[in-house]
């Protein structure tokens, strides 16, 4: 039985800080505190006054959500691990395979923390995290799913609580705290755990939009997430020499050498993003003759490639073919083709003699280039060119580096952040945002200028 008439009432208890005040019902059922904060006397009355209007009524509390069971919602009616399948329907059909993927990996978390008890010994930890990433909160694999796996996801359904629980502060705040933490126990990227509860978040709003939830349970407001950074990390940047080294030990790589050396160049020189630039074709980049006085060129960049997993995608392809990051679907940007890139890349097409239509950056048997093929040579060359300290450090331990590298270098070099932006595909504020740590060799003419203002002017004594 989940209620019970042991209830007793306390007096609004009044915190008064230095920002805000806030009052707090508490109330005891069998002896366990709950508490209700409110921002103002008046909603915190006005609740008291409905307890105790229960109260005299002689109306049941619920043990689970602390509430006079007058005020549970449908959320009582509702098993967690159905409506986290009826979600992942409703949302698979309008999203992206990355976010399809992210939207998995929140929701088996979450799962998982809210399983009432540890699964049996003949099911092993991982499996169950498995059956419920790769099958229960995937539409398209679901039906799929062997015996094994529907045997994981029954005992999983039994387990899981009703979307009550959401009800209970502390159980909110007990998913919460495993969400920010690994399986070893570490903490959690704090970007990862930002992301996890806006997915978490959209979950909560669609239980109230369809009547399961009477409001969202998650903390509102700053400080209920960690904090994480966008800027770029300068020690990631990659120096000219450097980069020359690397590239060149890409070029004489046996397999692939050359093509590679092709992209990174690309991606050094012209900072598209790694999945735009395996989704250029040859007719993209606009090379000028070789006899031509100017040897400046332009690449269009207006589709993007990620590799997001064949279960992922509609087609079963392991790329998704979109527009561009946070544009419309028919947009596109130009992006100047300096004269290094310009000979790299026609010699390029020359040696691979790609025709108009070809992808620029092919991989094997003129399919797409893989991502793990592009991240195993790049690991590679920092391992053969790199000193250990260098290898241990944050220089170009992702390809996405070179794209920050080339963003900084443009700064740098004083082009205009509003056309920086431009060429990169980003707005300003996110551009500034990202790379002001990065701008350098500016300071000695910010100095000047600063200097220039003129010092205080000389007081006489007597005054």
């Amino acid at each position: 039985m989940d209620h019970t008439y042991d209830v007793k009432l306390w007096k609004t208890s009044v915190y008064r800080g230095s920002r805000k005040t806030t009052y707090t019902v508490r109330w005891t059922l069998e002896g366990a505190e709950w508490r209700q904060a409110f921002a103002t006397a008046a909603l915190a009355e006005s609740f008291r006054s409905g307890l105790v209007v229960a109260m005299r009524r002689g109306e049941p509390f619920s043990r689970t959500t602390g509430r006079p069971v007058s005020y549970q919602s449908a959320a009582s009616e509702q098993n967690w691990y159905d409506f986290a399948v009826q979600f992942t329907d409703a949302q698979w059909g309008r999203t992206s395979g990355n976010n399809r993927k992210n939207v998995a990996k929140a929701l088996m978390a979450t799962t998982v923390a809210l399983l009432k008890s540890s699964p049996p010994s003949r099911f092993a930890p991982v499996d169950v995290r498995t059956a419920l990433r790769e099958f229960a909160f995937n539409t398209g694999r679901r039906e799929t799913a062997a015996v094994e796996t529907r045997d994981i996801l029954a005992w999983v359904r039994r387990s899981a609580p009703t979307m009550a629980a959401w009800e209970d502060p502390r159980t909110v705040e007990s998913v919460l705290g495993a969400l920010a933490k690994r399986l070893d126990g570490s903490a959690t990227a704090a970007s990862s755990v930002k992301r996890t509860r806006r997915i978490l978040n959209v979950a909560m709003e669609y239980a109230v939009k369809h009547d399961v939830l009477k409001t969202n349970p998650l903390p509102k407001g700053r400080g209920t997430a960690p904090k994480s950074s966008a800027a770029v990390d300068r020690r990631s940047l990659v120096g000219k020499v450097q980069a020359a080294h690397l590239l060149a030990w890409v070029r004489r790589r046996p397999r692939g050498g050359p093509r590679l050396h092709a992209f990174f160049a690309t991606m050094y020189y012209a900072a598209p993003r790694p999945e735009e630039a395996v989704a250029m074709r040859v007719m993209d980049a606009r090379l000028p003759d070789a006899g031509d006085d100017d040897q400046w060129g332009e690449l269009l960049i207006h589709t993007a490639q990620p590799e997001v997993g064949k279960h992922w995608t509609d087609t079963g392809e392991v790329h998704e073919e979109r527009g561009l990051k946070g544009r419309a679907k028919d947009d596109m940007r130009v992006v100047p083709c300096r004269p290094a890139l310009t000979r790299i890349l026609r010699e390029h097409i020359k040696a691979e003699e790609l025709k108009p239509g070809d992808l620029l950056f092919q991989g094997e048997n003129s399919g797409m280039l893989a991502g793990s093929v592009i991240r195993r040579a790049w690991t590679t060359a920092r391992k053969h060119v790199l000193s250990p300290e260098e290898i241990a450090s944050p220089l170009g331990k992702r390809v996405y580096d070179l794209r920050h590298t080339c963003l900084t270098n443009w700064l740098n070099d004083g082009v205009p952040p509003a056309q920086v932006a431009d060429w990169a595909g980003n707005s300003v504020p996110v551009l500034l945002a990202v790379y002001a740590r990065c701008v350098t060799g500016q300071m000695a003419d910010l100095k000047r200028r600063i200097e220039d203002g003129g010092d205080l002017p000389e007081v006489p004594e007597a005054s």
